[in-house]
């Protein structure tokens, strides 16, 4: 490889294939939400939202198997505080993956009391508000996946996600031209042992040695 050619991203990755799949699966995670999922909340505002049965529908479609634990909940200020942990598989990997995420509701009082008086706190206030804060640290924590489940959605001046791979076909016309190229623009770098290697498995199609090969001629 010429000391002043950046290497490419093929270059870098043991398992092309796979780094192409974990590409597409951003580009799904960062896909434009769908427009009547999108809400104004009822009380910040111009602050947009999406419900959260819509999350939960979406996290079923993309990664199927997933759940949800509460790692901790507690009071503070006049409020009642959520973290839980988005567990979710992996559909490449089949690996289990998670996301932490925060969520917190105002407990609600009588008229002018504050929370620190228990006597003021309504009844049913925290049955109310400890469910709701758990689904806003859901969405905390779904929302660290990518647009689809509203990452960007109150930023500004945000970039799309692009994908930064391509599909890479190890395949017999694919080697050809990579090995025609290399030999016409460097034929000094391929040693003689090793072009009588290539022209092999070219020769006589030797397809299990196709990805190998691309690879080694990709970094002369």
């Amino acid at each position: 490889m010429s000391e002043n050619k950046l290497p490419e991203l093929s270059e870098l990755e043991l398992n092309p294939v796979e780094a192409f799949k974990n590409d597409q699966l951003k580009v799904l995670l960062n896909a434009p939400i769908p427009k009547a999922w999108i809400k104004i909340h009822p009380f910040a505002k111009n602050v947009k939202y999406i419900p959260v049965d819509k999350i939960e529908l979406m996290l079923d479609k993309v990664f199927q198997f997933w759940n949800l634990e509460v790692k901790n909940y507690q009071q503070m200020f006049n409020a009642v505080a959520v973290h839980v942990r988005l567990h979710y598989k992996n559909p490449i990997t089949g690996e289990m993956q998670f996301q932490d995420g925060l969520g917190a509701v105002q407990i609600q009082t009588k008229k002018d009391c504050s929370p620190a008086d228990l006597a003021s706190i309504n009844n049913n206030a925290v049955m109310m508000a400890l469910p709701a804060a758990e689904s806003y640290a859901l969405k905390d924590a779904a929302e660290k996946l990518g647009d689809l489940f509203g990452r960007n959605l109150n930023r500004k001046d945000t970039i799309a996600f692009k994908a930064s791979r391509t599909d890479e076909s190890f395949t017999l016309e694919r080697l050809k031209e990579i090995y025609e190229e290399k030999s016409k623009i460097i034929p000094s770098v391929i040693a003689p042992e090793e072009d009588m290697n290539f022209q092999r498995i070219i020769d006589c199609k030797e397809e299990s040695s196709y990805k190998k090969a691309i690879l080694i001629l990709k970094k002369l």
